[in-house]
């Protein structure tokens, strides 16, 4: 008689798992033309549950596109403070890990777009520059063809 086997998910796979649920699950909400006020809080609240599991198990690049994706959901509801907090940890995250490329530029990107939320025109500029700048660190044609499509949209 074969004796039955249950294999249980380890924390860190639960964490994980968790992590990258919530991630693309956010991505759907944001792309959502209309969400009711519903939608939009579930938005926020699985941005920072994807980025809490990360922050368990993530390695730094997880953390800052966390921080990026959490800022970009508050973006996407028209909440200025919020998305610049999590904009300047996305790139206090790049810088203090010695991260460039994509991730430099998207934080830049992100803090550009909080800027134009809050009404500040110059430093939404500003971060549009050095997202820009940084962009000509960007290894792989397709990565840059969505920085600056996103870029565009600011």
């Amino acid at each position: 008689m074969a004796t039955e086997v249950k294999i249980e998910k380890t924390a860190s796979e639960y964490h994980r798992e968790l992590a990258v649920k919530y991630f693309n699950s956010v991505w759907d909400l944001m792309e959502k033309k209309e969400r009711t006020i519903e939608e939009t809080d579930e938005m926020i609240h699985m941005a920072h549950a994807s980025r809490h599991h990360w922050g368990i198990v993530g390695a730094p690049i997880n953390l800052a596109r966390g921080e990026w994706q959490v800022s970009r959901a508050y973006a996407v509801a028209g909440r200025a403070e919020p998305a610049l907090y999590h904009a300047q940890r996305c790139l206090d995250i790049c810088l203090e890990k010695g991260m460039g490329d994509f991730d430099l530029a998207f934080a830049y990107e992100a803090l550009a777009r909080g800027y134009k939320i809050a009404g500040n025109d110059v430093l939404k500029e500003e971060n549009l520059q050095l997202a820009r700048e940084a962009s000509q660190n960007i290894a792989k044609k397709g990565d840059l063809e969505v920085l600056l499509a996103d870029l565009a949209t600011i």
